[in-house]
């Protein structure tokens, strides 16, 4: 896992850090040839330059973002913005569902919006799978 990851979660509090290692390792896991980096100040793992899986430190809680996770139909997850994306959000590492973790990383490795092209084709996503 990238180094800016690990140094990302070491700056969190005593309740997030937890929250954000199991984070970091599940995905890094599920999603072994993807790149992870630091991308616009949170952790962000891209498979062929596609943003698909994040979390970020807000104000309350820990935020897990699937770009695509709109196509996933899992109710447990919510719209968030303009596009395709769904998010859920944690303040403790109980609240993780290990199976639901995994099953969503499944479904974002196999449905994704191309959002590396979001520019070039003025703000209209396409389905890449």
């Amino acid at each position: 896992m990238n180094n800016e990851i690990l140094a990302y979660n070491n700056k969190q509090t005593d309740d997030e850090k937890p929250i954000c290692d199991i984070l970091a390792k599940t995905i890094s896991a599920a999603l072994p040839d993807a790149e992870n980096k630091i991308w616009h100040g949170h952790p962000v793992w891209f498979l062929d330059g596609n943003p698909i899986v994040g979390y970020s430190k807000l104000k309350s809680c820990v935020r897990l973002l699937f770009w695509s996770g709109q196509s996933f139909d899992e109710p447990a997850l919510q719209k968030e913005g303009t596009f395709m994306a769904a998010d859920v959000r944690y303040t403790s590492e109980a609240q993780i569902n290990p199976e639901d973790l995994d099953r969503w990383l499944i479904k974002a490795r196999d449905i994704q919006w191309d959002y590396k092209n979001l520019v070039k084709r003025k703000g209209k996503l396409e389905r890449l799978r």
